[in-house]
């Protein structure tokens, strides 16, 4: 039976090698994909991977609709046996519904692929909906780290290094942005809560008075 499947986890975790690794495996076994995506770091109609491989893919923007698109395509005598979808967390809840369509209607295997929630630890909009939806949802297992070394749970935007929390749901960066850039880092819920990124650690290590101690007062001798 064809499924929806989401495969989530934080930034850094292998989400769009594993999605470039299912095209591989499925298109040197004579099967056609199609690949979407939204807003990928290598540009426009563009699904990349941090290990540096790269394919072309449809952009999803705005309005744009899954199901038609491939009816179009079916139509003009196109093949296509299954669907991935990279930067799921991009997309609206309306475009996740056309995915469920397409694998009830046309009988197609849906694989996205998308983090959870956003820097301020709240749901996107297409994530949400895939949890509702989705026949399975698959937890990455390449653990992304912390700074710290624990395993990282959550997405911090940075800004010059330091964590925000305020500002537009999707701005468009990656992980290791240069210093006073826009960049994101992925952190363990402790120091996501404390606001505590790699950079703002070392600021505090390099300090003098870290945590200020009061000496002990020392004893009166007569």
């Amino acid at each position: 039976m064809p499924e929806l499947v989401f495969f989530s986890g934080t930034m850094d975790c292998g989400k769009s090698t594993l999605a470039l690794q299912i095209e591989h495996n499925r298109s040197t076994r004579g099967l056609q994909g199609m690949i979407f995506t939204r807003n990928d770091r290598a540009g426009e109609g563009r699904l990349s991977s941090r290990l540096g491989l790269v394919t072309d893919a449809v952009e999803a923007r705005d309005g744009f609709d899954f199901h038609v698109h491939l009816v179009k395509h079916l139509t003009a005598g196109g093949r296509t046996d299954y669907v991935i979808v990279d930067e799921a967390q991009f997309l609206t809840a309306e475009q996740i519904d056309q995915l469920a369509r397409i694998v009830d209607d046309l009988g197609m295997d849906v694989f996205a692929f998308g983090i959870a929630t956003d820097f301020r630890t709240r749901l996107f909009p297409g994530s949400q909906r895939l949890m509702e939806l989705a026949d399975r949802i698959e937890v990455l297992q390449v653990e992304a780290l912390c700074w710290c070394g624990a395993r990282a749970t959550h997405n911090a935007r940075t800004v010059g290094g330091k964590m925000v929390v305020e500002g537009a749901q999707v701005v468009v960066g990656d992980v290791g942005e240069p210093t006073g850039e826009v960049g994101y880092e992925v952190l363990c819920r402790r120091h996501h809560r404390r606001r505590l990124t790699s950079a703002t650690a070392r600021a505090g290590a390099l300090s003098p008075d870290v945590l200020p101690i009061d000496a002990p007062a020392t004893p009166h001798v007569t």
